[in-house]
């Protein structure tokens, strides 16, 4: 009898079975990079994530055949969980009038045909839940040039009125002014968050993501800089971080207890040295981050900066957010809280970065952050999450195995367009 050649389980239409999914490692003994990790029921079968990026192209809210193919690309070329950008839970939380949104339930469909594909390919979707506050109604940045206003007006889409912060102060030249968030401004953004949770979940997405990141809604209210209410929403750390605290327990709630929930924020704003008497900063994080495993967040996704425009990022060190997500890790562990998992992300470009960010420790200032894990060897982060390298390499997984000597699984498909080695094919079992 011939060997036949498999569908791919649950899917609405044929394609081969990838078994194992692109990007498992086939090399005995790889390195943590490629091993295999599970948090909560979810396996993923490498430690590399495509981050969230947005690219204003949806319509309404609704994802399009370019999201399809901008996402498809990087789970079919072996990254273990794509995370679909940030997308609203209500119509005035878009960055701008053409970000993703799944504040109805029409917006459901375009979100479970990628699930379809990217299930079909053995690997996991994530989409990130968010609201852009009093950054929100802002032109593509493409259509702004040097000095020219970011605001999106009436007239191409934008809602310039609605715009809402936690206070009434603009994040900066050229952008809205928000209005102060009223209890029912609150409760319907909680509300907003809780169903397009049930909605991601409906759309067969595997991870969630709230996105309390870049002066967006839930870092612009954990900040002193920006939040000067004075209910129990402000003033002191535990009021600034009350609304993210009760939208996790609300998002919680709602998704299978074996989904893994993912917080990305900004760990610091980089503005130390602005003259500012307090700001959110890395010891901030770290109160917050112990907070979060009792609420069943499972990792923390570390990122910083984008709540101000007179921040000072120092852009000459690679590593500055991933020696922050060292820090962070380390200090939970000396904590003895075992519960959070750490994303490094930013400006991870080669393969033995990302390799030594989830293994090896390097020589000099990083390793008085690094803490040694059971197998004995130091770790900055669990998982690392690109984002712009996967743009101009959508096979960036294959490269780093590549060039970390360790045989992967590519698709089925492509098997004959595997890379070289010493003049031949780097053949797989």
């Amino acid at each position: 009898m011939a060997p036949v050649n498999v569908a791919a389980a649950n899917t609405p239409y044929y394609t081969p079975a990838q078994t194992p999914p692109a990007g498992t490692a086939l090399s005995p003994n790889p390195p943590t990079l490629f091993t295999p990790i599970k948090i909560r029921d979810v396996t993923f079968q490498n430690r590399i994530w495509v981050a969230p990026m947005c690219t204003y192209s949806a319509k309404d809210g609704f994802l399009t055949d370019f999201h399809f193919q901008h996402l498809s690309a990087f789970s079919f070329r072996g990254a273990s969980l794509t995370i679909i950008e940030a997308t609203s839970v209500l119509p005035n939380g878009g960055i701008t009038p053409q970000d993703s949104g799944l504040w109805s339930d029409a917006q459901i469909a375009p979100i479970r045909r990628i699930a379809d594909f990217v299930h079909s390919q053995g690997q996991k979707l994530g989409i990130q839940l968010a609201h852009a506050g009093r950054k929100a109604s802002t032109l593509a940045p493409w259509l702004v040039g040097r000095g020219e206003s970011d605001l999106a007006t009436e007239d191409v889409g934008g809602w310039p009125a609605d715009v809402m912060g936690p206070s009434a102060i603009p994040w900066g030249k050229g952008y809205a002014t928000p209005r102060e968030m009223t209890a029912q401004d609150i409760k319907d953004l909680i509300n907003g968050f809780r169903d397009a949770a049930k909605r991601a979940v409906e759309a067969g997405v595997d991870v969630i993501e709230i996105h309390a990141a870049h002066g967006y809604l839930f870092c612009s209210w954990m900040s002193p800089i920006s939040n000067k209410r004075t209910d129990q929403y402000g003033g002191s750390f535990e009021n600034r971080i009350r609304l993210l605290l009760e939208t996790i327990k609300a998002v919680r709630e709602v998704i299978p207890s074996g989904m893994p929930l993912l917080v990305r924020v900004s760990s610091t704003e980089w503005m130390e040295n602005s003259g500012e008497p307090e700001s959110w900063d890395v010891e901030s994080t770290i109160r917050l981050a112990k907070l979060l495993p009792a609420l069943g967040v499972d990792l923390l996704d570390v990122s910083s900066g984008g709540n101000h425009e007179k921040q000072v990022i120092p852009r000459h060190n690679v590593d500055y957010q991933v020696d922050i997500a060292a820090r962070i890790r380390a200090e939970l562990l000396e904590a003895g809280i075992k519960g959070l998992l750490i994303g490094a992300v930013g400006l991870i470009t080669e393969a033995e970065a990302a390799k030594s960010i989830v293994e090896n420790g390097k020589e000099g200032p990083r390793d008085q952050v690094e803490i040694e894990n059971e197998r004995g060897v130091k770790t900055k982060a669990d998982i690392v999450l690109v984002a712009r390298q996967f743009l101009r390499e959508p096979e960036w997984v294959f490269r780093v195995a590549y060039k970390l000597g360790v045989e992967v699984k590519w698709p089925i498909q492509y098997h004959r367009g595997q890379f070289r080695k010493d003049g031949e094919l780097v053949t797989v079992p």
